[in-house]
């Protein structure tokens, strides 16, 4: 059974969302303030965490950030009622793996779990690397056995979902990819769910592969999507 922490200060939300993943078969353990939440997110083990942003203690962007340092793979998922894109960028940058803005509906919330937690199912077993786990464009290459990332000399740190959505972007040079393409790969979501975190996601990607000047290389195609090429190439 997959273990859930919900750390949400409002008891009725809190009750509508363990009532309807407890439905689901998920096991979910709630805190109602930011400090209680820390605590036992780094001493116990789940699958998720489930984080709001406005929290008594403690906010949420340094929860997760404090558990960010203990633990990288733990899926973390913001509920928030600040859906600006300031604000949406403030706590992604904090290593959350999604977002979802208040008030929202309960299979909304449920897609996004189990999403999250397909993404962090345990790893298929360790086997030798081979050419065909590296990938390049112009200097930035991404080798997907080691899961580095380089620019030239520089290493590039990524979250996991910056990694998936650059990893996408790599195995499909010059392809134009819809956001909704990008939503199912990334987020296993096959739906348009009304909302910008594929842009939220695609703007922090570029200021840290393109950092200091560097060459652009993801580029907005206008009502259509992004794609990852050198400037000077076409577009297929």
């Amino acid at each position: 059974m997959k273990k859930i922490l919900l750390v949400e200060d409002e008891t009725s939300v809190a009750s509508f969302i363990k009532k309807g993943l407890s439905e689901e078969g998920y096991e979910v353990s709630i805190a109602l303030d930011g400090s209680t939440g820390l605590q036992m997110a780094l001493v116990n083990s789940f699958d998720l965490i489930i984080l709001d942003i406005m929290l008594p203690g403690i906010n949420g962007i340094e929860v997760c950030r404090s558990i960010r340092q203990q633990n990288k793979s733990v899926a973390i998922l913001f509920l928030t009622a600040l859906g600006t894109s300031e604000n949406v960028v403030i706590g992604l940058g904090a290593e959350a793996d999604d977002y979802l803005i208040k008030p929202f509906k309960f299979i909304e919330l449920l897609a996004r779990v189990k999403s999250l937690l397909r993404r962090t199912e345990k790893a298929t077993p360790a086997r030798p690397a081979s050419d065909g786990d590296e990938f390049q464009i112009g200097n930035l290459v991404v080798n997907d056995y080691t899961k580095i990332v380089k620019r030239g000399e520089r290493i590039i740190s990524l979250t996991s979902t910056e990694y998936r959505l650059l990893l996408l972007f790599i195995k499909n040079p010059k392809k134009v990819l819809s956001r909704l393409e990008i939503l199912e790969a990334v987020w296993g979501i096959n739906f348009d769910m009304a909302t910008n975190v594929v842009d939220v996601y695609v703007n922090y990607l570029r200021k840290k592969i393109e950092k200091d000047g560097a060459p652009k290389l993801i580029h907005t195609v206008i009502g259509m999507g992004y794609v990852l090429k050198e400037s000077n190439e076409d577009t297929n």
